[in-house]
């Protein structure tokens, strides 16, 4: 004996329209919407008229979004309306997102390659007159790498050790403390590191300014973006493969090193090199840990020494017009070896990303 029932479910025309009726708003429909808000917009701007404070831009988007929405509910329904409507939001938020910074980009790259040269790139500011043109960013080059190097020895082995025992070994009151201080150090104002090293490296214990200072004071900001990037990287390694190893009688200590590491390194490699470059451009630890230089400081251990981010500072407070053009040939200069970092992560992690055989 079979029993069968049908089922109808009543499905309300106004509801969706486009499932019984199949009509759908042209393609030329997001574009010509976005035209009509730019009219009413631009209207507003040339009349001087004002709707609830907003500018003609924003008053743009709005009716956009309610043209788009009432056309679509209007022939395809409220689903489909709802829908289109947060997919433009999504976009408009994106669009809004991504236009600051090519903005930002556009504006350094045209202000600042017409200074580029070889000369700019090979020489310092070493007896050059703030007023007078010439000059270059060698020493700051050299800083950079210096400091930036220092903190990198310093903090990627700290920064996966701690992962390690996060993720392989941490259980406990330990582990929590660990985790809670890791999340307040990535969140610390860098001059509060630059504070810490300049109070306790250079007042208590008595070193000079010096660019293995500023490496101290950029290794704390590097350190906590390591653990959390490696640790990640390391809890989505499948337990699998850990279980079929230890099973095999491996100890844990070759688990971790010869398949756990080198399962997550192409990850690993990558939140390093984040790190890197997002201390790259930090400021304000430089001012209080090395200060400024106009020649190159090959000694790491003594005396001031430059870099990008005061070299665009020092240039910047000088004001004269050939000053603003060091500085945004510095600022270029800068983008461009930040580029080279993430570069040079995606290539790494390409390289050592694990590959099914």
């Amino acid at each position: 004996m079979s029993l069968k029932t049908d089922v109808h479910l009543p499905i309300n025309p106004s509801d969706d329209p486009l499932r019984l009726t199949g009509r759908r708003l042209p393609r030329w429909a997001p574009a010509a919407s976005m035209a009509a808000g730019l009219v009413i917009g631009i209207l507003l701007l040339v009349t001087g008229v004002k709707i609830l404070g907003l500018t003609w831009w924003v008053v743009a988007l709005l009716a956009f979004l309610l043209i788009y929405g009432g056309w679509t509910l209007s022939v395809e329904g409220r689903r489909h309306a709802t829908d289109r409507i947060a997919t433009a939001a999504v976009y408009l938020t994106a669009a809004a997102a991504i236009i600051p910074l090519a903005w930002i980009l556009i504006t350094v790259i045209t202000k600042g390659i017409s200074a580029i040269n070889l000369e700019f790139l090979t020489s310092t500011m070493r007896n050059v007159n703030p007023r007078a043109e010439g000059g270059g960013i060698l020493h700051a080059v050299v800083g950079t790498l210096t400091q930036v190097g220092i903190a990198t020895l310093i903090s990627v082995p700290i920064g996966i050790c701690t992962a390690i025992y996060l993720s392989e070994y941490g259980r406990g009151r330990l582990a929590r403390s660990i985790n809670f201080f890791v999340d307040v150090m990535t969140g610390i104002p860098s001059i509060i590191a630059g504070m810490f090293i300049f109070t306790f490296w250079i007042l208590t214990l008595g070193f000079p300014q010096s660019g293995l200072a500023a490496g101290l004071a950029l290794s704390i900001l590097m350190i906590p973006v390591v653990i959390k990037s490696a640790e990640e990287m390391l809890k989505i390694v499948p337990n699998e493969l850990r279980e079929g190893a230890l099973a095999l009688g491996i100890p844990k200590y070759k688990v971790i090193i010869k398949i756990v590491i080198p399962t997550a390194i192409s990850g690993i490699i990558t939140g390093v090199m984040l790190a890197v470059a997002r201390v790259t451009g930090e400021t304000a630890p430089l001012l209080l840990t090395t200060f400024l230089a106009q020649d190159v400081n090959w000694n790491a251990f003594e005396g001031s020494q430059a870099s990008l981010p005061t070299f665009i500072w020092d240039q910047i407070a000088r004001g004269t017009q050939s000053s603003l053009d060091r500085a945004w040939g510095g600022a270029f200069a800068l983008i461009f070896l930040v580029l080279i970092f993430y570069s040079a992560a995606r290539i790494l992690a390409a390289i050592y990303a694990p590959r099914e055989r």
